[in-house]
């Protein structure tokens, strides 16, 4: 006694929506990784261990050489002051209260840092400081 017949076909997958899943997908991963917020200037940074996001509204950047950048424009480190207090009247036409983002390198002068610091709470500016 036979009770199985033996089928003969084969199942077949469709794979047609498949594709176009794939490269919804791919665009999706491909907008994203271009709209993160890439450091312009190449610093060393700490090491942290509290992930919290900040809006960068104004970016200051100390490369290890001692250099200022205020976003990608390098400025002298005597007028830091005078910029960075612009950049920030400038921001709060827009923003509430702006955020300043400091990326320093590991082996900057970290008393400049505070001064940084100093110079946007005087204005009345968050601080954040970037770290890894």
């Amino acid at each position: 006694m036979k009770f199985r017949k033996k089928h003969n076909e084969q199942g077949e997958v469709f794979t047609d929506s498949l594709n176009d899943i794939l490269f919804i997908l791919l665009m999706f991963f491909l907008i994203t990784t271009t709209m993160a917020n890439p450091n312009v200037v190449k610093v060393g940074l700490p090491k942290g261990t509290k992930d919290t996001k900040a809006k960068q509204n104004i970016v200051v950047s100390i490369d290890k050489n001692q250099n200022y950048f205020l976003g990608q424009r390098m400025i002298d480190k005597n007028s830091v002051d005078s910029f960075l207090s612009a950049e920030i009247r400038k921001m709060r036409a827009v923003v509430d209260t702006p955020t300043v983002v400091i990326n320093a390198d590991t082996t900057a002068f970290y008393g400049e840092v505070f001064r940084i610091m100093r110079i946007a709470k005087r204005d009345t500016a968050k601080v954040v400081a970037n770290v890894k």
